[in-house]
């Protein structure tokens, strides 16, 4: 592998796997008391118009029936509930509890602080090459992925 594809690969597996760790640690400081697989299932559950099983599990790009485990556990810890859609009793609904919207409120609030630490340390707002590179970066993951 040549040099700058190492050097990249090992910046974004690094960079990746101390932002999980961290934020792992801090919710946990928090009281949060689930994983950051179920944590980011919560934010797709969140972020999702119409939140099926099937439009979920599409949003996370995993199959159904994987959702279903994380979804098992979030149930049972009481931060989402299911229910069967009206119209259409094949389809699941997930909904979040109170519990769980405190939860992501939690998460939020872990980026904010994350950025704000960024920010004020490297003064990000006033490079636009790395702005630009990152905006590429996140496009081109977007659209490959």
């Amino acid at each position: 592998m040549i040099k700058s594809k190492k050097v990249i690969n090992e910046l974004l597996v690094e960079v990746f796997n101390h932002i999980l760790s961290i934020e792992g640690s801090k919710l946990k400081e928090r009281g949060i008391k689930i994983s950051m697989n179920e944590m980011h299932v919560l934010e797709a559950v969140k972020k999702t118009r119409d939140p099926s099983m099937s439009n979920i599990a599409g949003r996370l790009r995993v199959t159904v029936g994987t959702l279903t485990t994380s979804v098992n556990r979030l149930v049972e810890k009481g931060y989402a509930t299911r229910k069967r859609d009206g119209k259409d009793k094949r389809k699941v609904i997930i909904s979040l509890t109170d519990k769980a919207l405190n939860s992501l409120r939690i998460h939020d609030e872990f980026h904010e602080e994350m950025l704000d630490a960024l920010f004020s340390d490297m003064n990000i707002e006033e490079d636009d090459v790395l702005l630009q590179s990152l905006e590429n970066l996140s496009f081109y993951f977007k659209n490959k992925y």
